[in-house]
């Protein structure tokens, strides 16, 4: 590895793809290398260095598995148990019994329950157990097991599990039971840790425009075991890293059983439309098949933010990048796809694009408008073509610098369409589809969104 030519590569995408700030870490075998650019806050020109801390988002949910996965290995909690036992306070809008919803739903976003309910009850230590009582108002968004929709919900519901087991808040017990036998002393919870180190501040941007600051840091302490890990690159990539070595901690002790290790990367369940990356999802981790090649991971975006993280199991190659805000998808697929390859012999495919011959193609069947907790879809046909319009709703709207986007839909097969969202060179999948039970969906940015009319 070279860690001057990652560094100058990273400085060259930054600033094609109007990253503010990035900070690179790859892990092959024994050896780290890492890369930063760019700066944590264009406010105050700070510079990106290696330990700086940027918030990984999503990612947290594979942190939160591992410790529901610890608690199987202790034999306190199996998977397949109704959510209700451990949790007998939930109660869901339209749903008389909770009893169907097991953790594994929850962890394989298959619960069916409405994902992105971002309510915030407060900063007190019991900021969860207060959204737990919040999610009284969601309904199911489709029956439990039929589809699979990202549900940030459900990992919240999994925090609130490990801090009755615990008998702490998530937090800590995220600290004292994963962190501390990492030794990642740089990963943090809580804005007020966070500011102990070189922290990066998310940037956003309309359509056509530069980033800039957004207008807040982060998001509500309640959705905290969904996405509220703040890490460098590196100490993530030591987290994936144990994963690859069995649940081994670097001094050798056992973090987590080498049975659970191989279950979360085990396929549970296969994402609607059969080519999205990820294809399928196992217990946290993202599952790809780049070209025969198994790859686990996961992706994180919060305020202006967003974080990549990949591993190539029969390699022993970790990579993590973190960026602040710009093209942050245009940049990963460019540099981590070359350094994977490079390092892993895998390449990352690219995800579906337009077929060359459009139209023709009666559009009316995916007409109508779609809705869930916090997007309405309106797909209408015009002129031949497929248009939707995407109405960001719920608490999330009032920080997004474009609620309302017009985007265009190009057929690629049958129900499978693309479109670009901003200014991302990356096309995004939509497909349309249907459940067994006949009822309509579309099927974007991993959400299963139910048509309502």
């Amino acid at each position: 590895m070279d860690a001057d030519r990652y560094r100058m590569r990273l400085e060259e995408l930054t600033v094609r793809h109007k990253v503010p700030g990035a900070a690179l870490a790859v892990m092959a075998g024994d050896e780290l290398a890492e890369a930063a650019a760019g700066v944590v806050n264009l406010g105050t020109g700070v510079e990106v260095t290696p330990d700086s801390v940027f918030q990984v988002g999503s990612i947290t949910k594979v942190y939160t598995t591992t410790l529901v996965m610890q608690a199987v290995d202790e034999g306190r909690l199996d998977l397949d148990a109704p959510v209700g036992e451990v949790l007998p306070e939930l109660r869901l809008a339209g749903v008389e019994d909770t009893g169907p919803i097991t953790v594994r739903h929850l962890l394989t976003h298959t619960s069916g329950i409405d994902g992105d309910h971002f309510e915030d009850t407060g900063r007190g230590d019991d900021a969860v157990e207060r959204y737990v009582a919040s999610c009284a108002r969601l309904s199911l968004i489709h029956p439990v097991g039929a589809t699979m929709s990202y549900c940030n919900t459900g990992f919240v519901l999994a925090g609130r599990i490990i801090e009755k087991l615990a008998g702490s808040t998530w937090d800590r017990a995220l600290r004292s039971r994963l962190l501390d036998p990492l030794g990642a002393g740089q990963t943090v919870t809580l804005p007020e840790e966070a500011l102990r180190y070189r922290a990066a501040y998310g940037h956003v941007a309309k359509a056509g425009e530069d980033p800039h600051l957004a207008t807040t840091w982060g998001l509500p302490r309640s959705v905290g075991p969904a996405g509220l890990i703040c890490a460098s690159a590196r100490e993530v990539v030591a987290f994936a890293r144990m994963h690859l070595d069995g649940g081994k901690a670097p001094g050798g002790a056992e973090v987590l059983s080498p049975g659970s290790v191989a279950a979360m990367q085990e396929v549970q369940v296969q994402v609607p439309d059969g080519v999205t990356p990820p294809r399928y999802w196992g217990l946290g981790w993202m599952l790809f098949d780049w070209d025969g090649h198994r790859v686990i991971g996961h992706d994180g975006a919060t305020v202006g933010q967003q974080a990549f993280l990949r591993a190539v199991p029969e390699a022993g190659v970790v990579a993590c990048l973190l960026t602040n805000g710009g093209k942050a998808t245009d940049l990963f697929r460019e540099l981590v796809g070359e350094v994977l390859e490079e390092l892993a012999g895998v390449a990352m495919p690219p995800p579906p694009s337009p077929a060359e011959a459009g139209g023709g193609a009666d559009l009316s069947a995916y007409e109508g408008t779609f809705e869930r907790e916090s997007e309405r879809v309106e797909v209408r046909a015009r002129d031949g073509r497929l248009h939707a319009t995407i109405t960001e709703t719920g608490p999330l709207a009032a920080l997004s610098p474009e609620p309302v986007r017009e985007v265009e839909l190009l057929a690629v097969e049958g129900p499978l369409f693309v479109t670009r969202l901003g200014d991302l060179e990356t096309w995004t999948p939509v497909h349309f589809y249907e459940l067994a039970d006949g009822s309509p969906y579309l099927h974007m940015g991993g959400r299963a969104t139910p048509r309502v009319r």
